[in-house]
């Protein structure tokens, strides 16, 4: 199911109307699609290199306004979602992640943006702990922006061959993302 879903979305990045689509996929993510909107991204960087920012910023506004929606799901609807969810195989994840909110608030949403785990799982826990939003919304922002921005710059400058190490390695890349972000954050904490 999920192979056919990934081969879609990689031949609507082709379509006359991948910008929308892009979008309307970035914003799904981070409610409840399991497609990574990189999926996309990455093939129509390829594509139009000149235009790169520009998906990467589409990316970006989508992803937020759509973590809008996860966070709206996780505070106003969850008790409707919560049976589905917890018999998940986002269950653990979705649970670690209320646990983190709890402790991290705006810096967990950050590094959250980077992590090859589906946004929507950060997006809805936020909204159940009830993180305040503006902090969440800017937080949504560095990560998601960081990500996409990172995404469109790599494949301005790497192309092609850099696109095909991306894809076998993002899990990779996301986690060593977070690593680093982590030690420079307890670098922070120690000297503040």
């Amino acid at each position: 199911m999920f192979v056919r879903l990934y081969d879609g979305v990689l031949a609507l990045a082709a379509h006359r109307r991948a910008s929308a689509y892009l979008s309307v996929l970035s914003f799904t993510e981070s409610s409840f699609f399991p497609i990574p909107p990189d999926v996309m991204l990455i093939p129509m960087c390829l594509a139009k290199p000149l235009k790169a920012w520009f998906y990467a910023a589409l990316c970006t506004l989508s992803s937020v306004l759509g973590g809008m929606a996860g966070y709206l799901i996780g505070k106003l609807a969850f008790e409707w979602i919560e049976p589905w969810l917890m018999g998940s195989h986002y269950a653990g994840a979705f649970t670690s992640a209320v646990a983190a909110f709890e402790t991290w608030g705006f810096w967990y949403i950050l590094l959250a943006g980077f992590t090859p785990i589906p946004y929507k799982v950060f997006t809805i826990s936020a909204g159940v702990v009830g993180m305040p939003f503006p902090a969440f919304i800017a937080g949504s922002v560095a990560g998601r922006g960081g990500r996409f921005f990172l995404v469109a710059g790599l494949i301005r400058l790497g192309g092609e061959k850099l696109a095909g190490r991306m894809r076998k390695y993002i899990d990779l890349i996301g986690w060593i993302l977070i690593a680093l972000a982590a030690i420079v954050f307890a670098l922070i904490k120690l000297n503040g």
